[in-house]
Formats: C-alpha cells, sequence, structure tokens
C-alpha cells in the first residue's frame, strides 16, 4: 500500500513538472488570429528585420496598390457568398439593368467615345461596361449594409503611403514670387502627349484654385516615339529666356499637330511677343538648351517616370528644393488634384503647429 502511494506521488510531480515545461497545457487561452498585415517581415539579416516598406519604389507601390484593389473586390465577394447562407437577400443579384436610354446616355456623355465608332459600334462594349458598373455597385451597397449590421469585419488594409522625394530641379515654375506655397504639384509633359494637352484646363483651375498654398513646377519628359517633343520642349526653354516660357508652353498645347512646323512656330513666337526673334533662332537651332532636357528625363528616369504626363505631389521644402509626396500618372481629374492637395495641406498645416 505504501509503495502504491509512493508511486502516485512520483507519477503527480513528474506530470506537475511535464505541465510546467509546457505550460501552454495549463493555460490554454487561445492564439488571437493573425489578422492581415499591409508591412510584413520579409526577411531578417544579421539580427535586423527588413519589412515589405523598405523595399518599396514607386512601381512596387503602384503594383501594391493594384493588388490591393484585387483583393478587395475578391474579398466583398466572400463576405456576401458567406452571409447568403444565413441571410438569403444577400444572395440575389442586381435589379439594376442596362438600358437603351443608359447607354445613349454613356455614349453621348462620355468624353472621346464617339472617336472610338458610332453608337451602334459601341454599344456592346458599352453595354458590358455598364453591367460590370451596376454589379460592383450593388456588391458596394451589400458590403456596406452588412459592415452597418456588424456581420462583418474587415482587416485588410491598403498599403502604406510611399512618399517619394523627387527634387524639382530647373523646373519652371508658375509664380517664382510664390514664397508661403506649402504644397508643390510638379509635372512631367511631352509637348505631343495627348493626355498632357488634356490635363492642361484642370491644371489652369488648380492654379487658380490655389494661388498661394501651392507651387507648380513644369519639366520635360519628351518621349522617344515623339519625334519633334524634345526639340518643342529646348524651344519653351529659349522662350524662357525671353520670360515667354508660359506663353510658348500653352500654344504648344493649344495648337501644336502633328504637322506644325518651326516655320508655325517662329511665327507663334512673334504673335506671343518675343522680342528679340533672332536670339531665340540661334538658341533653338544651336540647341543651347539640349542638356537641360535631357537631364529633365534622366531625372524622371531615376525617379520612376515611364510615361507623359505625370505629377509629383506632396509637401514641399523649398530650402532643399524637394517635393515629398505622391506620383500620379495620366490626365488627373480636378477631383483628385484636389483631394491629394487638401491632404497635404492638412499635414503641412499641422507640421508647423507642432514646429512654429
Amino acid at each position: 500500500m505504501l509503495s502504491k502511494t509512493r508511486n502516485n506521488k512520483t507519477s503527480l510531480a513528474v506530470l506537475f513538472c511535464f505541465l510546467i515545461l509546457i505550460p501552454g497545457l495549463v493555460y490554454s487561452d487561445p492564439r488571437p488570429p493573425a489578422y492581415y498585415s499591409n508591412n510584413p517581415i520579409v526577411a531578417e539579416v544579421d539580427g535586423e528585420v527588413i519589412h515589405l516598406d523598405d523595399l518599396k519604389n514607386v512601381r512596387i507601390q503602384e503594383a501594391l496598390v493594384q493588388l490591393h484593389q484585387m483583393k478587395t473586390r475578391a474579398l466583398k465577394e466572400r463576405v456576401l457568398e458567406k452571409l447568403a447562407k444565413k441571410h438569403p437577400e444577400f444572395s440575389k443579384k442586381s435589379d439594376l439593368k442596362v438600358s437603351y436610354l443608359d447607354v445613349k446616355n454613356f455614349y453621348n456623355n462620355t468624353p472621346g467615345m464617339k472617336d472610338l465608332g458610332s453608337l451602334k459600334q459601341m454599344r456592346g462594349e458599352i453595354i458590358d461596361y455598364l453591367q460590370n458598373n451596376f454589379r460592383n455597385i450593388y456588391i458596394e451597397q451589400k458590403f456596406q449594409q452588412a459592415i452597418k449590421k456588424g456581420w462583418a469585419k474587415v482587416y485588410l488594409n491598403p498599403p502604406n503611403d510611399f512618399h517619394l522625394v523627387a527634387g524639382i530641379g530647373t523646373a519652371m515654375l508658375s509664380s517664382a514670387e510664390n514664397k508661403t506655397a506649402r504644397v508643390f504639384v510638379l509635372e512631367y509633359s511631352d509637348f505631343q502627349c495627348p493626355f498632357c494637352k488634356r490635363v492642361q484646363k484642370t491644371l489652369r483651375k488648380i492654379r487658380n484654385k490655389y494661388p498661394h498654398a501651392v507651387q507648380f513646377g513644369y519639366r520635360h519628359f519628351p518621349l522617344p516615339f515623339h519625334e519633334e517633343a524634345k526639340s518643342f520642349a529646348e524651344a519653351v526653354e529659349c522662350a524662357r529666356d525671353q520670360n515667354k516660357f508660359w506663353e510658348l508652353q500653352s500654344w504648344f498645347y493649344e495648337n501644336l499637330t502633328q504637322a506644325s512646323t518651326k516655320k508655325e512656330v517662329l511665327d507663334a513666337v512673334r504673335i506671343l511677343g518675343i522680342e528679340d526673334i533672332d536670339e531665340f533662332k540661334t538658341c533653338w537651332q544651336d540647341g543651347k538648351y539640349e542638356k537641360r532636357v535631357e537631364n529633365d528625363i534622366r531625372n524622371g528616369v531615376e525617379i520612376g517616370i515611364q510615361g507623359t504626363p505625370t505629377f509629383i505631389l506632396g509637401s514641399y521644402d523649398p530650402r532643399l528644393g524637394v517635393v515629398s509626396g505622391e506620383m500620379f500618372s495620366g490626365a488627373v481629374s480636378e477631383e483628385k488634384f484636389i483631394k491629394t492637395i487638401e491632404k497635404y495641406l492638412a499635414i503641412t498645416g499641422t507640421e508647423a503647429k507642432l514646429n512654429p
């Protein structure tokens, strides 16, 4: 009997030691779920970690944003799919149908649509586009309903902002006297690029809206397949010598065609008020500013620019001559410009209060 008791005590002691060594068996609190991280550790080197954000450049950021958009769409559809098992209303498809009037209005009110073909030719593509758009609206409405009711919680976050630091270099400023600007819009453009031409009207509106808080600068990025674009860029730099940069820049975007000749440009600069025509002609013919334009191209390539127009929009440090912000490509909308400018005005305003 005594031997049996000793054996029992020994067994309990062994079990107790085993449980101490493996505390998870005693305290079995569940491990918290691994929520999605938008800046995971991707490597360790000599004990130091490397995060995803450490690898970023402009193109990686663009790819991450596109990937996030795809993930978000897939997530919303999966949420509705799961909810439909208990809530049949989530299994219904959109009741919105594409009518002939919808197609006609889209065709008539979408810029550039008529250049692609007649209404009859474009009808099928427009219907497909609108059906997909209606479906997206339906998914978004149902998804927001699920969030509001607390039936779904989402932990998928967009990639962290990537702040590109770009020097303004020899950019032509819209207002050299503007000493109060806290935000900068740096444009890289090509005079033979149709999207560059299209965005100029928007830029004029934005400059009028923010005459003091925002500085604007222009640099050249003539694309290699636009044969005359580099020469035209050099021409506006020659006009800059006589304080007519913006006049000739505007003329190019408003009047330039594939058939435009150097004679037409020379006729234009006379009308624009360039006084010393001989000086302008010599400057342009001798390629005085060829290196400046090439330097613009080189700087643009270094920061990741591949097409035009491209904008770097962000906080402005006039002492260092740099913009720290985000990159946008294409004919950016007025709404996107305003939203981003307001964001950086708020950021720089807060910084100014913290560092008076």
